[in-house]
């Protein structure tokens, strides 16, 4: 419903005409009527405005008390908002704060983390050469455990070897006994060759001055005895010690039938072979022992 009349905005006056001076002349009563009536639905109708404004109104503070405690929450969430938000600042600010704090903290272990590198790469190479070396040792391992599958056959060999040594050294010793009889026997045997000699060349020096007296031959020879003879009075000084016989061939008289010098000729020829054999004999057994130390 409109609030102002379609009447040009008048409310029942008469619209304004030229001004005209002096008395107006008074209205018709049905104009009065027309005008009262308009003014009383003018009057219902601003009853009507107001009562509709006082219930606008009405709800307006209702809506503007809404609104009061609406912006009130707002604001208190809105204070809520900025304490958690200094709040959540603040917590920034010192996590911040203890962050660089930390980094500056920190700064020294970056030289420790640059030489912990520098270390693990040490100890990769290491392990590269302990990997090098764990392998050499299993190739090793391996050798020495299919050497080890010999040691039953290298320790028979063992045994084998200290019971031929055994063996060698009871043999050794008893060439040694054997060696030191004969070197023993060596000496007396020399001593003899020695007193041997010295009997030979009195023999000598006997037939020497036996063949410058052919007159003693007449008359049996210097000694008129047999070497080595059953009737003869002077034997020989080595033929029964070493078994040689230095008697003549033919056993007969020293002189015979013969000339005095050819039966001293033949005796001192047998006493020289007798001693080239007695020496031989010498010769071979020093040389035994000699010849087996060479075998062993």
């Amino acid at each position: 419903m409109p609030r102002h009349p379609l009447d040009d905005g008048r409310r029942g006056f008469p619209p304004e005409g030229p001004f005209l001076r002096g008395p107006l002349p008074p209205p018709h009563p049905v104009l009065l009527e027309e005008e009262l009536e308009m003014q009383h639905i003018e009057m219902r109708r601003l009853l009507a405005d107001n009562r509709r404004l006082a219930e606008d109104r009405i709800v307006l503070q209702r809506e503007l008390g809404l609104a009061k405690e609406e912006l009130h929450r707002m604001n208190i969430t809105i204070a809520d908002i900025h304490a958690e938000r200094e709040a959540h600042s603040r917590g920034l600010i010192e996590k911040g704060l203890k962050l660089e704090a930390d980094l500056r903290a920190a700064e020294p272990l970056k030289n420790e983390v640059v030489q912990l590198r520098m270390q693990v790469q040490k100890l990769d190479a290491s392990k590269k050469d302990l990997d090098v070396q764990v392998q050499n040792l299993t190739k090793d391992l391996a050798r020495l455990q299919a050497d080890n599958q010999q040691i039953p056959n290298l320790r028979q060999e063992i045994d084998m070897l200290h019971q031929e040594l055994m063996h060698a050294r009871t043999a050794l010793e008893y060439e040694k006994k054997a060696n030191i009889e004969l070197m023993e026997h060596r000496q007396s045997m020399e001593k003899n060759l020695v007193s041997m000699a010295r009997e030979v060349e009195k023999l000598h020096a006997e037939l020497a001055s036996v063949d410058g007296r052919p007159w003693a031959a007449a008359k049996g020879g210097a000694y008129g005895i047999k070497l080595n003879s059953p009737d003869g009075s002077l034997p020989s000084a080595y033929g029964s010690g070493y078994g040689v016989h230095l008697g003549v061939a033919d056993k007969g008289s020293f002189y015979g039938t013969g000339s005095g010098s050819w039966g001293l000729e033949n005796s001192r020829h047998a006493l020289l072979e007798g001693l080239e054999v007695l020496c031989s004999s010498i010769d071979g057994r020093l040389l035994l022992p000699t010849h087996h130390l060479f075998l062993w």
